[in-house]
Order: C-alpha cells, then structure tokens, then sequence
C-alpha cells in the first residue's frame, strides 16, 4: 500500500518570533512510517517540527504550519491509499500574523483566534475509495468526543489516546469503529502499538 501518515504538532505564528503549538514529540507518527516500511509498504511521512531524524526508507516532507500540512498532504493523497492522522494539528491560529517581533509594554496582549483547516475531514471528503484512520486526544468524555471526531472526519477508524501520551514513549490507546465498537486495546511503548496497528489496517481495511 502507499500510505499518508502524519506526525508531530503544527506552529500558528503569533508574529515572526513566537507561535502556538502543543508538546506533540512526534513519535507515534514516527513510529507508524517505520513500521509501515518494515512491513513493505511505501510510505509518505508529513511531519511539524520534532527533534526526531526522519525514518528511512519514507518520503519526507516537513513543514511548520497546519496549512503548509494540508498542502502537503493534498500534493499526494491522489496517489494514495489510505492515511493514518497522527499529526497533532493545532486547532486555531491567530487571525492576523504581525510582522516583526511585537514589543512589550507592561500591558495585557489579546489575540483574537480563528479555527485551522480541518486536514483529515478535508482528506475524508475527497477518500473515495481510500481509507482513512484518525487519532483522538481526549481528557473529558473521551468516547463520546472520539466517536464524533470519527463520523465528522469520515473515519474508518480512531485510535483514542489520552493527555499522558504526549511525550512519552510508551501509550494505551483504544481502536474505535464507525459503529461505536472497539475494535482494540493496546498498551505498550508506541513503536510496538505502531505495528499492532499497522497490521490491523492490513487485515481489516487493505482492499
């Protein structure tokens, strides 16, 4: 299969100097293309910024914001078969990015914020017959939420995870189903949740 993965956190820039992101290190996304490799596949890793080298055997693409992401990911999803959104995209940016670097003055800073594309419903939109798995981080009515996520996204599966898994290398994660069944639960350190997964989407959702 030729796969789409992504990884890692996306950067909103403030003005030239500062952005918002999140502590996404990457290594699940990461751990996905290596495993999707291993197993044969020809993949294509789109990652943020991370201190992570990328893996062999992927075409890489890096890029920094949530719209460079989508980009990216639209230049390639056609030739596709399926994508895996592990990527955590930064869900607003700031409505205008100022130039330079914005001078302190003892007062208080707004910023007014808008909502970023939405790069998996986006791909979702257009799947056709390609597959498409997404990632859900949850801290409150994680099920419920995720389940949304899935059906808004045009998911053929979820993995839901939760807040301890940023960072860390190990994770327990759950595999959701459009029908609201869990399809599995897996515990362990990412690189090994990486080829469980890799061989689910195999088994269930290579065509």
């Amino acid at each position: 299969m030729h796969i789409l993965i992504t990884a890692g956190p996306t950067r909103e820039f403030i003005d030239d100097v500062r952005y918002l992101s999140n502590a996404s290190s990457g290594q699940m996304g990461y751990a996905l293309a290596i495993a999707a490799a291993a197993a044969g596949h020809q993949v294509v890793l789109i990652s943020g910024p991370t201190l992570l080298s990328p893996p062999a055997g992927c075409e890489f693409h890096g890029i920094e914001t949530t719209a460079e992401m989508l980009a990216a990911c639209e230049s390639v999803w056609p030739d596709c078969d399926g994508v895996i959104a592990a990527a955590a995209v930064c869900d607003y940016r700031p409505a205008q990015r100022i130039a330079g670097k914005i001078a302190k003055t003892g007062n208080g800073l707004t910023l007014d914020l808008v909502e970023t594309p939405d790069i998996l419903a986006t791909l979702g939109a257009t799947r056709g017959t390609r597959w498409n798995v997404g990632f859900a981080l949850e801290a409150q009515d994680a099920y419920a939420r995720a389940i949304k996520k899935l059906q808004r996204k045009h998911c053929d599966a979820i993995v839901l995870n939760h807040p301890s898994a940023i960072g860390a290398s190990e994770n327990t994660v759950e595999l959701l189903l459009p029908s609201g069944e869990s399809a599995a639960h897996w515990s362990g350190r990412k690189s090994e949740i990486a080829i469980l997964l890799i061989a689910w989407i195999e088994a269930n959702l290579a065509k």
